[in-house]
């Protein structure tokens, strides 16, 4: 008789619920907002007789919902990679100068000089 064995995954936490058609809720959501927005573009472009545009248009409007529903690096979802990306590419200095705090100094401005001393035993 042959041994049968099942690949139980190490880390639990990357194991996702699936609702329908093992899609997770998130895929779901990202597919229909794509479904929402493609569709009546698609049929609004084709009444110009244009039926190749039309559907080069729904794809290109529908590929960004499929790229949030799906990619995912790390553990997270490509809104969160993005978001880092921006803030460290954008809203950050590129050259950020080292500093630290000094205890000492700011104890002695505040008046408290008994942080200095130090207690003999």
């Amino acid at each position: 008789m042959d041994n049968l064995y099942a690949n139980v995954p190490r880390d639990l936490t990357r194991v996702k619920s699936k609702l329908f058609l093992n899609l997770t809720k998130r895929q779901i959501l990202c597919f229909g907002a794509a479904i929402l927005v493609g569709l009546p573009l698609f049929f609004l472009i084709r009444k110009t007789g244009n039926m190749t545009l039309a559907a080069m248009t729904m794809i290109l409007v529908m590929l960004p919902f499929f790229f949030l529903a799906m990619f995912e690096r790390n553990g997270q979802p490509l809104e969160v990679i993005l978001r880092h990306f921006i803030t460290a590419r954008f809203k950050r200095p590129k050259i950020r100068k080292y500093q630290t705090e000094n205890v000492f100094r700011k104890a002695v401005r505040n008046g408290r000089k008994e942080v200095l001393h130090v207690r003999k035993a």
